[in-house]
């Protein structure tokens, strides 16, 4: 199934979100370092995709490369929380991966989007 960039994005956070909610109602009495990474990585992965569209709105192409290139950090900052939380979370381990997988494409993408706009 093929998907815009936006759409893309917004089908992802949603997943992670939805993934996120599950991890805390499986576990009850969350401890305070896991209830911190899942925060970590709710933020970064949400603006993700605020971001991207802040870019698809811009008045300039600075605004517009300046907006792709914070999507990107938050996309590798995503990938980043995304290994910190295997450690927490070994009956997830696979979900996590194809999590990282697509975290890490749409980096790849955003990258090549900013690296076409020097």
């Amino acid at each position: 199934m093929k998907y815009d960039l936006e759409d893309r994005i917004k089908l992802f956070i949603k997943d992670l979100i939805l993934f996120i909610k599950e991890i805390r109602k499986e576990n009850k009495y969350i401890n305070k370092d896991l209830d911190s990474l899942l925060n970590q990585l709710f933020r970064c992965s949400t603006s993700i995709g605020a971001n991207y569209i802040e870019a698809n709105n811009s008045c300039s192409k600075k605004d517009f490369r300046n907006k792709i290139a914070i999507s990107r950090k938050e996309a590798k900052e995503t990938e980043y929380w995304i290994e910190i939380l295997v450690n927490y979370e070994d009956d997830n381990k696979e979900k996590l991966r194809i999590f990282w997988k697509e975290a890490r494409e749409i980096n790849l993408i955003l990258s090549k989007i900013f690296n076409n706009l020097k």
